[in-house]
């Protein structure tokens, strides 16, 4: 149970980390390894709470 606490608040501060970097530069490349890196953090996250 902690763990998965642990794991939203730290894929929660990830997400406005890159929130912060994506608008404020708002260019398309780093706009799609933002995307890439929460796709790989949010599936990372979400699959060993499947088990």
């Amino acid at each position: 149970m902690t763990d998965r606490i642990l794991g939203f608040i730290a894929l929660a501060v990830l997400t406005g980390f890159l929130g912060i970097l994506t608008f404020k530069l708002m260019r398309v490349d780093i706009s799609i390894i933002v995307a890439i890196t929460l796709a790989l953090a949010g599936w990372d996250f979400l699959r060993p709470a499947k088990k």
